[in-house]
């Protein structure tokens, strides 16, 4: 025996638009959405840690003020991971195979009203073995710092951080917890 399925009637200026809406061609179509819906920024970020996760790697990048993390953002159609293998080789100069980029935990971080998503991932190395490069363009300045004593930093990276137990923001965030281990 099947449910009854009930249905409401739409408004009438509602049936209208939608019958008009989708008589139109598919590119037409699409066109309207895109325009009429909210678009998102998506980007992604590494966590580089070393195993005991005492040290953070941060950059300084113009204009050079406040240190960030290694990030940026996706090309289309690209893997978050992916993405955030790339920023770090272009920022850093740390080649790092995909399945070392593990995923953190929250593994997405929104930002800005929700407009700002950030795909987080965790690698681990050693700063006294790993060789840091930085261009002098685009990141001026990679160091480590100790976890519990990081640098002024700015505040999209501080919201970031303290999704993990870290940065100055990390005790008005009561959900925090530190990145999880795999």
């Amino acid at each position: 025996m099947t449910p009854s399925v009930r249905r409401r009637k739409a408004p009438l200026l509602r049936r209208f638009v939608g019958t008009v809406f989708y008589s139109l061609p598919h590119p037409m179509r699409r066109r309207i959405v895109r325009i009429a819906t909210p678009t998102y920024t998506l980007g992604s970020v590494v966590l580089v840690m070393d195993e005991d996760r005492t040290h953070l790697l941060m950059l300084k990048q113009p204009p050079g003020k406040r240190w960030s993390l290694p990030a940026g953002l996706l090309n289309r159609r690209e893997q978050p991971v992916e993405g955030a293998r790339r920023e770090l080789a272009e920022e850093t100069g740390i080649e790092a195979d995909l399945a070392e980029l593990l995923p953190a935990l929250p593994n997405a971080v929104v930002h800005t009203n929700g407009r700002w998503v950030d795909n987080v991932f965790r690698l681990v190395r050693d700063p006294e073995t790993t060789e840091v490069l930085v261009d002098g363009h685009e990141v001026w300045d990679a160091a480590w710092h100790p976890a519990d004593a990081l640098p002024d930093m700015t505040r999209a990276t501080a919201k970031l951080l303290s999704h993990y137990g870290l940065g100055p923001l990390a005790d008005s965030d009561p959900a925090a917890e530190p990145p999880a281990s795999a």
